[in-house]
């Protein structure tokens, strides 16, 4: 996962969210404090973190590596989780598929906060077992609560880790214990649901999720070509029945066909020892089809009846329990392999399977004739058939394991490798929804000192706050005060009966767009925002424009108007004399 964060990891251009992370982060504290008051209360603990990491030093780099950092330790958890529920090489395989999922390998890379937050969650889940398992509980809490801070739709996992504990029917005690943790977890949050309540117009562009929308998310969690998906999507639904048959079996019959490795319970409330379990034990299916499923499904029918709040990056955490599926499956399926080889043949034990004592070695004694006579012979240890069968087999299991595993990582290896051509193409700036260093570039290209400058709608002066070089020297029309001096993320403008009276005078002026607000497809609701464009269409015509994706840089010159292309008029003649 390393490797693979680090690759490409200086793409040469940051998006908006990375910008306004960027911006945000190199505000103080007291100002960060301010600005989560008004908008961006969900990532506020984060800003504090990044303002921290980038006064090291600021640069694009170093903005991502803490979500590289994130990615590589949620990997971690989740080979740790796996090897915990089931076997090492099941926590393996689960590991290596996390780590070459394309949609993990991006937000790998993304200067936010949901790389950390999904490694906050698996530290959770595995706390979790911890706590039922010795019964301490501080530390799930602890964890959680500071996920939950760094966003505040983490706490979806509390619902799938409920639901984990309910298949697992564990005790009333560990009810108990769990319970207060979630519950203090609930109520930290208080205070950052009742203000990013308030905030819900930020997130007012999502649209209700639809049926394409699940496919999408199962096609992100599963793999992003067509051979991985499906091969991923039965080896998870195979793991997950092969749990639910251990589950109806009491257990007994998966572990008996698969032998497992895992970690023996505490006063009988645990045992992690396959997919399938008996009451009072938490499973790998158990954990990981509600970590996969409840958190994005919980969201999306929320957004159905209110103001829809579904974004995939949001559950980015639940993917964890796609790969511990898909490991399941694959064990499932190696077990089922060794059950199919064929044996070698073993001789038939005599139907007594001890000698009689003429026959043994040892039956010659001292009644013997012959120049060993008077001396005991040396004993001579016997074994049986079926004893020696036995022993033969235990030498060759650790060589089947081994080859079994060496098998699952080949597969694995195939993945990225069938998805290399999705993970080369998401280091290009241009696979982000924009690239605000090109939208630099371009406006740096024509942008003269003393020009004037429109930003169209005002969030778009995202890219003069990330590269301000560009714009050095520029007058911002109708900017009043700065975010960072009025709690905001973009700055305050002037009302929208000024909005004339600022560009009054002005010949050229250079905008900064958004191309669908351009174009007509999208108007803005502030007034502020369509009196400037309305001042545009009416009162200038274009001289040019470059444009970057969605954003357009763009010149709009003022017209002739008939009077200035009316010749000088001469001047009167002389009187004649």
């Amino acid at each position: 996962m390393l490797a693979l964060g680090l690759w490409g990891v200086d793409r040469g251009g940051m998006w908006r969210d990375e910008a306004v992370t960027f911006q945000v982060a190199g505000r103080t504290v007291p100002q960060i404090w301010r600005l989560v008051h008004g908008v961006d209360a969900v990532h506020g603990l984060y800003y504090v973190l990044m303002h921290a990491v980038l006064a090291v030093h600021a640069d694009e780099v170093v903005l991502r590596l803490p979500s590289v950092a994130g990615a590589v330790l949620a990997t971690a958890l989740v080979a740790e989780v796996g090897a915990r529920l089931a076997r090492p090489r099941v926590g393996l395989w689960a590991g290596l598929l996390y780590a070459v999922n394309p949609m993990v390998g991006h937000y790998a890379q993304e200067g936010r906060s949901y790389a950390l937050v999904a490694a906050g969650v698996m530290g959770a889940t595995l706390l979790l077992l911890r706590g039922v398992e010795r019964g301490a509980w501080w530390g799930y809490g602890l964890v959680l609560g500071v996920t939950c801070w760094l966003h505040e739709f983490a706490v979806l996992v509390v619902l799938a880790h409920g639901l984990s504990l309910a298949l697992a029917r564990v005790r009333g005690r560990v009810w108990r214990g769990w319970g207060c943790a979630a519950g203090a977890v609930l109520l930290s949050l208080l205070p950052m649901v009742v203000v990013s309540r308030a905030q819900a117009a930020q997130v007012a562009w999502l649209r209700r999720p639809t049926g394409e929308t699940v496919a999408g998310l199962a096609r992100q969690f599963f793999g992003a070509s067509e051979g991985v998906y499906w091969v991923c999507l039965g080896l998870a639904v195979a793991g997950l029945l092969a749990g639910v048959a251990g589950r109806r079996g009491g257990g007994g019959a998966w572990k008996r066909r698969v032998p497992l490795v895992g970690v023996g319970a505490l006063n009988g409330d645990l045992t992690l020892a396959g997919t399938g379990g008996r009451k009072g034990q938490i499973t790998l299916a158990g954990v990981a089809a509600p970590l996969v499923v409840v958190p994005p499904g919980v969201l999306m029918l929320a957004s159905q009846s209110s103001p829809p709040l579904y974004v995939d990056r949001y559950v980015l955490y639940a993917l964890a329990g796609a790969p511990l599926l898909v490991a399941a499956g694959g064990e499932w399926v190696a077990g089922v392999a060794e059950r199919l080889r064929p044996r070698e043949g073993t001789p038939l034990a005599p139907p007594n399977p001890r000698p009689h004592r003429g026959d043994r070695p040892e039956a010659v004694g001292p009644e013997t004739v012959g120049p060993e006579a008077g001396r005991k012979a040396p004993k001579v240890e016997w074994k049986a058939p079926e004893v020696e069968r036995k022993a033969s087999a235990s030498a060759r299991r650790p060589l089947r394991t081994y080859s079994a595993t060496l098998l699952g990582l080949l597969a694995v290896a195939l993945v990225p490798l069938q998805q290399f051509p999705l993970l080369q193409q998401d280091r290009d700036p241009a696979r982000r929804p924009d690239d605000l260093a090109a939208i630099a570039r371009a406006a740096a290209y024509g942008v003269r000192k003393g020009d004037a400058v429109l930003y169209l709608p005002a969030y778009t002066r995202n890219t003069e706050l990330a590269y301000p070089g560009a714009f050095r020297g520029t007058r911002d029309l109708v900017l009043t005060r700065t975010g960072d001096v009025s709690g905001t993320l973009y700055g305050v403008e002037v009302p929208a009966a000024e909005v004339r009276s600022r560009v009054a005078g002005v010949q050229r002026v250079w905008v900064v767009a958004d191309r669908a607000v351009l174009a007509g497809r999208w108007t803005p609701r502030n007034p502020g925002e369509r009196a400037k464009l309305d001042l545009l269409q009416r009162e200038f015509t274009v001289g040019g424009e470059a444009v970057r994706g969605r954003t357009v840089v763009r010149l709009y010159v003022r017209p002739l108007s008939p009077a200035s292309l009316r010749p000088p008029s001469l001047p009167p003649r002389p009187a004649r004399w």
